[in-house]
């Protein structure tokens, strides 16, 4: 095993018998055929069962319907991209030159299919325990924090009472732009934390829906 791939492990915390799976599953369709698409359809299943069966133990007392939306406010390309930040992904992706030049290793749908391709590529190469096991280590933080009324407080809402738990300011929003025909018009938004240095911005088709968008997104860097 070479310095690179040994580093590699120990930089996302998981040990591969094939390594090959792990080329793969950090390799984009842009590269060609033997890219990480398939073990991604194979992770989003894995990682949909393993925190739909946890959130199931957790909250015995939640229904269907709030057990889903649990697990939409963990499972979602933002929350998936921002794990990948934290397991600094971008720089080992395998990208085509064409996807590398446009930025692709920051590309937040790029970044969230390398972490369920790695859930893929973790279960065929150490099975369902081990998929299970660093699933949970790197939602560590979001499950511990996850409460029934996650399900039913909108973003804003949430962010605002997790930074005055903390005396930090409540968020301010402005509106950066507004576009197109006024039937049909997108509003970005800019939530911006003082205090913490930390601003999202959001397109939507209204200002409430690109605050909430916002909101959301700061909220899961300050949980992550």
């Amino acid at each position: 095993m070479t310095f690179e791939l040994k580093k590699l492990q120990k930089k996302i915390n998981a040990s591969f018998d094939n390594h090959a799976l792990l080329e793969q599953a950090l390799t984009h369709r842009s590269i060609g055929s033997n890219n990480n698409e398939r073990l991604e359809f194979l992770g989003d299943s894995i990682l949909g069962f393993v925190v739909a069966d946890e959130i199931y133990m957790r909250f015995p007392e939640a229904d269907e319907g709030v057990m889903s939306r649990l697990r939409a406010h963990l499972v979602n390309r933002e929350s998936l991209a921002i794990i990948a930040q934290k397991l600094d992904l971008s720089d080992e992706l395998i990208l085509g030159q064409g996807e590398m030049k446009s930025g692709g290793k920051h590309r937040s749908s790029i970044l969230s299919d390398a972490v369920e391709a790695l859930i893929g590529a973790i279960y065929k190469d150490k099975g369902l325990e081990a998929s299970r096991a660093w699933v949970l280590s790197v939602f560590k933080n979001q499950l511990e924090s996850l409460t029934l009324e996650t399900a039913t407080k909108d973003p804003k809402t949430q962010l605002q009472e997790y930074l005055q738990a903390r005396g930090i300011a409540v968020p301010k929003y402005s509106v950066i732009s507004t576009t197109g025909l006024d039937h049909n018009q997108q509003f970005k938004v800019e939530c911006q934390v003082d205090g913490i240095d930390n601003h999202a911005s959001s397109t939507a088709s209204s200002r409430k829906k690109a605050e909430q968008k916002s909101a959301s997104k700061i909220l899961k860097r300050l949980i992550k």
